[in-house]
């Protein structure tokens, strides 16, 4: 090989790794963005003077136009780049962070969650598009897990975070320096990113998809609504914990705020080694073993949610939430990889959008859910433990009949 192949090889692998880390850099701060209401919401349920019910209806404010920007968000990317709905993400959500600290009400904050979840809506569509782009078949299991794994990452971070912040300078502060600093990755974003021609040789797609296929062609396959439910059934389990649970903590089990942020954090470091693993058990995997994978995970997700529900001590209650962040973990990553190495790349942004359009929905459903059920039921939380374990339940279904219709995809 020359000494100017050497270099070509060597500056695409430089190229395609600071790609993947300015597209995690994107996603902690999208996480970031998220999760910090999960613990401000504590303080703003108090200075606007919110009901359960309506706490819960804030909590899903985001998800429900973030929910409905991702099948546009995914077909922007394919039809216009990655790049523009990238860089039209990170600015109009950095945008809405910052007002989301100005609100007076709760008809102000709830339209600004609702567009802030519109911008935010499009990235990790056009940021799985970009992916598939940059990366061989034999990478997108490890790159998607990267990036996804900011989400671990923040799951320590955000707790101490937002809890120290609200202490100190209060929750508005805490929002306008967030947007500020996405702002800045913005103007990043607009630097660097630029949208890749489809250099990347994958002996599977040329095989198997010399023809054009559109989403509207993929909905017609079983397997692809399966991945749906899939993606609703896990992230109302992931969004129900993770919008509640410092609530439940603080109101039922009655610990402090500062100690909740530290204890919270505990899940996180658990999540970062699932969502590790399993990326690079997904790309080591024989063809078909995921699902047996994804099949065991749900199902210990729905036991240890049991458990979970009727632990005795706080201490109890945190190991059985750090394992389930585990299990998780891989159903989380798979859902997306298992797109990455099915769909061809010129639609994949468009079926990413679908299958997380299913999850966002998930989102957008559950907090909301959980605030009628908790005021229904005078503040107890029991109803909703046990709609958490249906969803896990219906999780482990989802992977049994993916396994049963894997034949399917290969028809796609």
């Amino acid at each position: 090989m020359s000494g100017e192949r050497v270099l070509a090889k060597l500056k695409a692998l430089e190229e395609k790794h600071f790609i993947l880390a300015l597209l995690f850099a994107g996603w902690s701060l999208g996480n970031l963005d998220r999760f910090v209401m999960n613990y401000a919401v504590i303080s703003i349920t108090k200075d606007l003077q919110l009901s359960a019910a309506s706490t819960g209806i804030l909590l899903s404010s985001f998800f429900a136009g973030y929910a409905l920007m991702q099948i546009p968000g995914g077909w922007l990317a394919d039809r216009y780049g990655s790049r523009k709905v990238l860089l039209t993400a990170i600015i109009m959500w950095s945008i809405f962070t910052v007002l989301t600290g100005m609100a007076w009400s709760l008809a102000s904050i709830l339209i600004i969650r609702f567009l802030f979840g519109i911008g935010e809506g499009g990235y990790m569509p056009a940021g799985s598009k970009l992916i598939a782009q940059t990366f061989p078949f034999s990478e997108r299991g490890r790159a998607m897990s990267i990036v996804l794994s900011s989400g671990a990452f923040l799951g320590i971070f955000s707790p101490i975070f937002a809890t120290t912040m609200m202490s100190t300078i209060g929750w508005r502060m805490m929002f306008w320096i967030i947007g500020g600093i996405g702002i800045v990755l913005a103007a990043m974003f607009w630097y660097y990113i630029k949208d890749p021609k489809p250099v990347v040789e994958d002996v599977k797609e040329e095989g198997n998809h010399q023809q054009s296929t559109s989403l509207l062609q993929l909905l017609r396959y079983p397997i692809i609504w399966i991945l749906f439910i899939a993606s609703f059934s896990v992230n109302a389990i992931n969004w129900g914990l993770l919008s509640w649970m410092p609530t439940y903590l603080v109101n039922v089990r009655g610990l402090e705020l500062l100690e909740l942020g530290w204890i919270a954090a505990i899940p996180g470091l658990s999540a970062i080694i699932g969502t590790f693993g399993a990326g690079y058990i997904l790309d080591k995997l024989p063809k078909g073993k995921e699902y047996i994978y994804g099949i065991i995970s749900a199902a210990c997700v729905s036991i240890l949610l049991y458990l979970m529900f009727k632990a005795n001590s706080v201490t109890e209650f945190m190991i059985y939430q750090t394992i389930i962040m585990i299990f998780g973990a891989f159903i989380i990553i798979f859902l997306p990889t298992n797109v990455l190495k099915t769909v061809p790349s010129q639609i994949v942004g468009s079926t990413m959008g679908f299958v997380s359009f299913g999850g966002q929905l998930a989102g957008f459903v559950t907090p909301i859910a959980i605030g009628f059920i908790v005021e229904l039921s005078r503040g107890s939380f029991d109803t909703a433990f046990w709609l958490l374990i249906g969803f896990a339940i219906i999780c482990t279904l989802s992977f049994i009949s993916l396994m049963i219709k894997d034949r399917d995809i290969h028809h796609i």
